[in-house]
Formats: C-alpha cells, sequence, structure tokens
C-alpha cells in the first residue's frame, strides 16, 4: 500500500442487512461447510484445482473464442502482453480464478473493481504456491432485466449524479449484451467525463469515449472500458453470449431439461434444509422452476414447468421440443442463477470463484446441482469488499469526532454525534466546563452520603446522569439552532452520507468507482489489489474476509 493511504476493517456482523449464511461463512464456516465443497483457504483452492477436469477439445475451443473477444475489447484489437501470456498459459493447462458481474453502464457499481482485484491477487498467489492459475471476469450479457444495468450512480462535487440511458420498449426481455447503444451515448459519455475531477481524469474520460459508442453493446462497452482500465494486469474476460459457448453448453443445458424434477426437488430439499438450520435461500424455488431461460419472441423468458409440460411466456413445448431446440439452437437457451455457475465451470477450469454476499449464499443452494451435474464444485471466496474514504470526507469524519460505524448506526445516531461536535468552541468549551463542574460538585458528596446511609449513593448518581442529560438535550438544541440559522449539519450530513452510505448501503454497492479513478489514478488498483488477498496464513491478524475502510491521503 503507498504511503498515503491506510486502513482499516469492520467485521461483516457489524455491517447491516448481512445476512446469516453470509456471516456463518465467513466467521464459522463449520457451520455452513455441508453446503459447499471447499473451505474458503489457499488449501481449499488448492483443492479445487487439483479436482479440474476440462475436456482437452472445450479447453482448445474455449481459448481460441476468448482470444478473438479479447482481441476486440483491446485497444486497436491488439492483446497486451499479460493477456496475451495467460491466454498461452490457459491453453497449456491453467486452472481459472473466476469472478463475474452485470455489465453496468460505465463499469456499474464500485465492487466489480473489487471483484477484478480479487481474481488478479488469487490467480498470484495460486500460481505461486504451485498450481498455475489465470484471472477469468464473466461479463453476465445473457441477463435481461435492463433497468438494473442502464444507468450509473457517480459521487461528484454537486453531489450525487444518475446518469441513465432510457430503456427502449424493442429492448425489453432481450439479452443486455445484444441491446445496442444508439447516439445518445455520446452527449451521457460526455456529460459523465465533464464532472471527472483528479489529475487523471482525462484518462478515464478517455477510456469512456473509446469504450462507449454507437453501435457497442452494453456488453462490448464494458468489455472495452474493463479491459482499458485493468490493462497490464492480465484479466481474460469473457462473453458467453457467442453461439460456440453455447454449443459447448448443450450438453448441460440438456441434462437440466431432462432432469428437471430430481433437480427441483434436490434444491426444494436443500431450501428446506437451509431453513432448518436458520438460513434462508437466496434464490426461490418452486414446484414450477427449471433451471433454464428461452428465448421466445426475442424475450428470455423463464421455463416453467407443470403436468409434464413446459412453458415459456405464453408458448408451451413438450420435453421432446425443447431437447430437440437445444440440439438444433442451443443460443436459444441461458442458465438461471443456480445453473449459471455449474455452465461456467463447464466451460472453463474453474478452480476459485468470488462473488458478493448474495452470490456466495445462492453457491449453498447450487452444491445440489454442482453434484448432480458435474461432479465437483469449485471453491467458492468472497469478493474484496471496501469502502474508500477521499481526504475531504476524511477531514468531516475527524471533524465531528465519527468513523463509518456511526453512518451504518442510523440517521438519528448520526446527526447526535455531529451536533455534540458542532457548536462554537468559546460555547462548546462552557458547556465541557460545565459538565465538569457538575461532576465535581457531586464527587464531594459521596463520601458524606456513604457514612450517612450507603443507599443513597444510587440517588445521587442518579441525580448526576439527570443532569448531563439536561445538558446534553440543552447542546442540541443550541446545536439544531445554529443549523437552522447556517445549514452547515444538514449540508456535511449529505455529503458524508452521499460519500460513505448513500441510500443507506455500503458504497461499493452504490457508486460507480470511476470518480475515484479519476481523483487518485491507477495507484487504487495496486493498492486494491493489495487488500484482496482471499486468505490469511497460520497467526496472522490481518483483514480477510472483512470489510475494508480504505482511508486516502491527501
Amino acid at each position: 500500500m503507498t504511503a498515503s493511504m491506510e486502513s482499516h476493517c469492520i467485521p461483516f456482523r457489524e455491517i447491516p442487512h448481512t445476512t446469516k449464511l453470509f456471516a456463518s461463512f465467513l466467521e464459522d464456516f463449520a457451520r455452513v461447510s455441508s453446503y459447499y465443497a471447499h473451505p474458503p483457504t489457499a488449501a481449499g483452492i488448492d483443492a479445487a484445482a487439483r479436482e479440474v477436469r476440462l475436456d482437452s477439445a472445450t479447453r482448445r475451443s474455449g481459448v481460441e473464442i476468448l482470444r478473438e473477444q479479447n482481441q476486440r475489447f483491446s485497444p486497436d484489437g491488439k492483446l497486451d502482453s499479460p493477456t496475451a501470456r495467460n491466454l498461452d498459459r490457459l491453453a497449456a493447462g491453467a486452472v481459472a480464478i473466476v469472478t463475474g458481474q452485470q455489465v453496468g453502464l460505465f463499469s456499474g457499481p464500485a465492487y466489480t473493481f473489487y471483484k477484478a482485484v480479487s481474481i488478479v491477487r488469487c490467480a498470484e498467489e495460486t500460481t505461486r504456491r504451485g498450481a498455475d492459475a489465470v484471472p477469468i471476469f464473466w461479463l453476465a450479457t445473457e441477463d435481461h432485466d435492463l433497468a438494473e444495468i442502464n444507468h450509473s450512480l457517480w459521487n461528484t462535487r454537486s453531489g450525487l449524479a444518475r446518469y441513465e440511458l432510457p430503456a427502449k420498449d424493442a429492448d425489453a426481455g432481450r439479452h443486455v449484451g445484444e441491446v445496442v447503444l444508439g447516439g445518445e451515448i455520446e452527449p451521457l459519455v460526455a456529460t459523465a467525463a465533464q464532472t471527472l475531477e483528479g489529475a487523471h481524469s482525462e484518462d478515464v474520460a478517455r477510456a469512456l469515449r473509446e469504450s462507449y459508442t454507437p453501435g457497442e453493446s452494453y456488453g462490448s462497452a464494458f468489455g472495452k472500458l474493463m479491459a482499458r482500465l485493468f490493462a497490464g494486469r492480465g484479466i481474460i474476460f469473457i462473453d458467453p453470449l457467442d453461439v460456440r459457448f453455447h454449443r459447448l453448453a448443450a450438453p448441460v443445458y440438456l441434462r437440466a431439461l431432462e432432469e428437471t424434477d430430481s433437480l427441483r426437488e434436490a434444491l426444494l430439499a436443500r431450501s428446506k434444509e437451509l431453513a432448518g438450520a436458520g438460513f434462508h435461500d437466496q434464490v426461490k424455488v418452486t414446484h414450477e422452476s427449471t433451471l433454464l431461460f428461452y428465448k421466445v419472441g426475442g424475450r428470455r423468458e423463464p421455463l416453467r414447468s407443470r403436468n409434464g409440460k413446459f412453458f415459456a411466456g405464453d408458448a408451451e413445448f413438450t420435453r421432446d421440443q425443447l431437447a430437440a431446440a437445444v440440439k438444433s439452437s442451443p443460443e436459444s437457451f441461458t442458465p438461471s442463477a443456480l445453473l449459471r455457475p455449474v455452465v461456467q465451470d463447464t466451460l472453463l477450469p474453474t478452480a476459485a470463484y468470488f462473488g458478493g454476499p448474495a452470490e456466495v449464499a445462492y453457491m449453498a443452494q447450487t452444491q445440489v446441482i454442482y453434484r448432480k451435474i458435474l461432479g465437483r464444485m469449485s471453491a467458492i471466496l468472497p469478493r474484496a469488499s471496501v469502502t474508500i474514504v477521499e481526504p475531504p470526507i476524511a477531514r468531516f469524519l475527524a471533524q465531528y469526532g465519527l468513523e463509518i460505524r456511526d453512518l451504518f448506526a442510523g440517521p438519528q445516531h448520526l446527526r447526535a454525534k455531529m451536533e455534540q461536535k458542532s457548536l462554537p468552541a468559546a460555547l462548546s468549551s462552557r458547556f465541557d466546563d460545565s459538565e465538569a463542574a457538575i461532576r465535581a460538585l457531586l464527587k464531594d458528596y459521596e463520601e458524606p452520603l456513604a457514612r450517612l446511609d450507603s443507599t443513597l449513593l444510587e440517588a445521587l448518581h442518579a441525580s448526576e446522569r439527570k443532569m448531563l442529560h439536561q445538558i446534553e438535550q440543552l447542546k442540541g438544541k443550541v446545536a439544531r439552532a445554529e443549523n437552522f440559522r447556517s445549514g452547515i449539519l444538514d449540508r456535511h450530513e449529505r455529503i458524508l452520507l452521499d460519500s460513505l452510505y448513500p441510500g443507506g448501503g455500503l458504497q461499493e454497492r452504490t457508486l460507480c468507482a470511476l470518480p475515484l479513478l479519476a481523483s487518485i489514478g491507477p495507484s487504487l488498483l495496486d493498492d486494491l489489489t493489495a487488500l484482496a488477498s482471499p486468505t490469511e496464513s497460520a497467526g496472522s491478524h490481518s483483514c480477510v474476509n472483512q470489510h475494508h475502510v480504505l482511508v486516502v491521503g491527501a
């Protein structure tokens, strides 16, 4: 880590909305180990790497497709040396350290970057331990929920800015990787680029302009941007929409179709098992659920099963009709969230997958599918989790005596702490003197009251608490009066929340990382990679599997 940065950690159990399953996965893995194939440790990754079995023809075909795709993502169609070397290593037998993410506008939320650095760091460490490994980033281009990815939220000097491309009726239900950007992308890029500040703002703006252009899709623009921002780090990007990948995955689609009933029963049993253990299933499974989506009329529709028949949208199919369709046009089928990891590990020699809290949780369900279809399961690990505090925000925190946990505690708690520190210096000093005087005055009563009747001490202490409480109440009223006059507290509170806890959630889940990269530069990626080690050695007291708070120096 650079000298201008420092970090500390917060256990996930202290972060609001952390699920019981994810908390147990991080801190009490033995409690959930039956839902996963390997522990989230170096030994677990190495064990999974030894189990990797990928058909040589699949590996050869996959590398050929990946080479073509990554050339298209790269500037001028030329692979950088680290990516080219990693493709060669993959062809020669390297295992894959994989993550994936929706192809959100302008790279989506900041945790997209944290996933990327997690696989880079893990691939390096795994290779050092003796199993050759390369990082691969799965672009979730097959998703169809455009409303989840057609916008990007930036923290700017003027506050939060939302950049959004309007959804067109014709794109409803389509794979987002097929949705082509029109001319409206150019003014949106220009508007967003104008808000970037810092020594590296032009570099980030150039990457945006070169990536998000009319004629690109959400998937290709995302891939081009990430390839530019992570150039030199050896990440291989994969777009699963390629029809050749669907042909390679067709046997998995057929198994999911032929074994619909048994797979569904296994998933329902796992949901019941999770509930009995005090957890909940991340992905809801019903008695009509299947593991496939089917394209009908250009729309990606969930395939449902009822009384031996299958339904997608308003259309009805027999099992034989669908099986024939898988063989003739496998690109019409895409996996559900629960089947997608199995398809991924059919196409790639995956040793480890890095996911966010929800992904780690639903892998507890996917394990039963891995077991039935693939016969093995990769190691599952949590991605790096980070809140970045820039210098002006760090100064606000110091000014009000705050830490990140105060934002987690809710707006009333945050405002109360800010009010305590917002009084004019002279008046604040007088309040402090008065509190000290009250404590000293009542302290003098302790000895004589104890001699007279020791039970009076509790009454004395209760009186002290009431008097000090009244002073605190008065201080709050004075602070609110000062804020009413100046509005400073309102502005500072909004700045803190927008920067660190927007919308009542972690910064990484909402804010785009591009403004941070423009301000801090590529060294930010180096520091994030240094933080992202997924495992720790015996006796280590690192922040592995905790939430990092990275404070950037002035």
